[in-house]
Formats: C-alpha cells, sequence, structure tokens
C-alpha cells in the first residue's frame, strides 16, 4: 500500500527545489503519494512553519509522513530528525519546527539521522531537503523503521506558541503568522481565552495602545473596512479586515504582541 508523504517548505515555486526532493522519493519509493501542504512559508520563517504544520498534519490519515524543511541552519550543527508523534510521522531539521507538535502529543519519540547510508551518496552543505531528508521520508515510507536510520535523541523545542497571564484580567500573546488573507495569527488558543470568560463577546483585543477590536463569530459581522478578532478554523485567535489585509493596515508582524482584555482591566 502507498505511503502519503507531504512536503512543506519555504522553497517557493520559482526554482526546482521542490522538484528535487520530489524525484529523490519517486527515485527510491515510486508508489509515494505527495501532497504540497505549502512551499509559501516566508523565507527562514521558522515559527511560521511550525504553524502552518501543527493546525495541518491532522488532517492526513495515520501513519502519513511529514517532510518539513524550513532550515536556515542547514549545514550547520543542528539535527536532522525523525519525529513520530502519534501515529504520524515528521522528517526535518531539528530547530524547532516540530516543538507544537512534540508539545500537544502525549507520546513521542525522535531520533537522530546519523545512518548515511539512508541519505544520498552526494551531500551538499546548503540543501538537506533533497540530500537528507528526502531521501530518509522515502525509505520511511518503503518501511525502514526510524531506529535502523538514526539514534534516539532530544530535539530541540522552541516556544513560540507563548501565552502568559501578564496580570488578573490580561492575556497576552504575539502574532506568529499571516496567512494569505492577511489575516495576522496569533498564539492564542480558544481554552487560553475561556480563562478570562466563558462567554468571549464579552473580550476585548488591543493591537496597538487604546486601539481595542471586538471578537465576532464571522468576518462578515463588522462592517467592510473594519477590523475585528476571531478563533479561525484552526482554533487560535485571528485579528482580521473584512475585505482588506489587517496585517498591511495595522502592521501587525510576527512577533507583534496582542492582549486580550477582560472588561474592567486596564493596560499599565
Amino acid at each position: 500500500m502507498s505511503r502519503i508523504i507531504t512536503l512543506l517548505s519555504d522553497f517557493g515555486w520559482e526554482d526546482g527545489y521542490v522538484a528535487s526532493m520530489k524525484g529523490v522519493i519517486l527515485g527510491i519509493y515510486p508508489e509515494a503519494r505527495l501532497v504540497d501542504i505549502s512551499h509559501g512559508i516566508p523565507p527562514q520563517d521558522v515559527p511560521s512553519g511550525a504553524f502552518v504544520l501543527t493546525t495541518t498534519y491532522a488532517s492526513f490519515p495515520d501513519h502519513s509522513i511529514h517532510l518539513a524543511v524550513v532550515d536556515p541552519g542547514v549545514g550547520t550543527e543542528r539535527r536532522p530528525l525523525i519525529v513520530q508523534a502519534g501515529k504520524h510521522f515528521f522528517v526535518g531539521p531539528d530547530n524547532g519546527l516540530f516543538s507544537r507538535i512534540l508539545a500537544q502529543a502525549p507520546l513521542w519519540r525522535a531520533w537522530e539521522l546519523d545512518q548515511r547510508e539512508y541519505w544520498l551518496p552526494q551531500t551538499s552543505q546548503t540543501f538537506h531537503g533533497r540530500d537528507i531528508f528526502a531521501p530518509v521520508a522515502a525509505h520511511l515510507a518503503a518501511g525502514v523503521p526510524p531506529h535502523q536510520m538514526g539514534t534516539p535523541c532530544e530535539p530541540k523545542i522552541e516556544d513560540w506558541f507563548q501565552v502568559k497571564m501578564e496580570r488578573e484580567g490580561v492575556l497576552c500573546g504575539q502574532i506568529i503568522h499571516t496567512d494569505h488573507f492577511g489575516n495576522s495569527i496569533s498564539s492564542i488558543d480558544k481554552s487560553s481565552l475561556l480563562q478570562l470568560s466563558p462567554v468571549l463577546r464579552k473580550l476585548a483585543v488591543e493591537v496597538h495602545p487604546h486601539r481595542l477590536l471586538p471578537i465576532v463569530k464571522t468576518y462578515a459581522q463588522v462592517p467592510a473596512g473594519q477590523f475585528a478578532a476571531l478563533l479561525g478554523s484552526h482554533g487560535y485567535l485571528e485579528i482580521a479586515m473584512n475585505g482588506g489585509s489587517a496585517a498591511k493596515e495595522l502592521d501587525l508582524r510576527r512577533g507583534s504582541f496582542i492582549r486580550v482584555i477582560l472588561p474592567g482591566s486596564k493596560k499599565r
């Protein structure tokens, strides 16, 4: 039975990098079913890649293999990995790309890829996606067990999805991803919001000092050209503009801080 291998990267489509990885996979395991998650991750933006992967992989069947390459440290001492989290497998660099998946998974295992016979014979210092990760994903799909390709290890975990209670009635998070529509998606999820109030419409979201936005259920719940906050389909709070780009108009970028405020609380 063929195995699904998904691909996520910051490679874009202008060059042949994605095609090279697919060619390597098909050369080793022609039965692979290749599915592109995204190759539009902003260059070197590991947190954005982590968000897209985290909110996408569970849509695929159990035993899928997720090849993810957002790798600004390619060629350095950072380790190449296989991670098994639940019934899914992940192949990519040990740079925090799998942090949120590891944090959410009740059980996981990881292996450093140190068995070079499962890499391409010649490896470059700048394209481990083709030379290491693609062949390993193909061998994994073909039935080679992870422990045969690597040594057990503890992956690097980064806290890009940090949410903290700044003080009573004030929850602080940050923008971690901007989608194609210009919606700015934050690290604040529904469970964090419910810590403030079981009724979300009572909360307000501060994106700049003195600018508060309501929390609504749909984009069209505010007039065209107006801003609002809402829980997106991925379960995270996002800042949106009806008919436009909130990220552009509000100058929101990855790392921008936002606050959710319970009425009666004031910013220091």
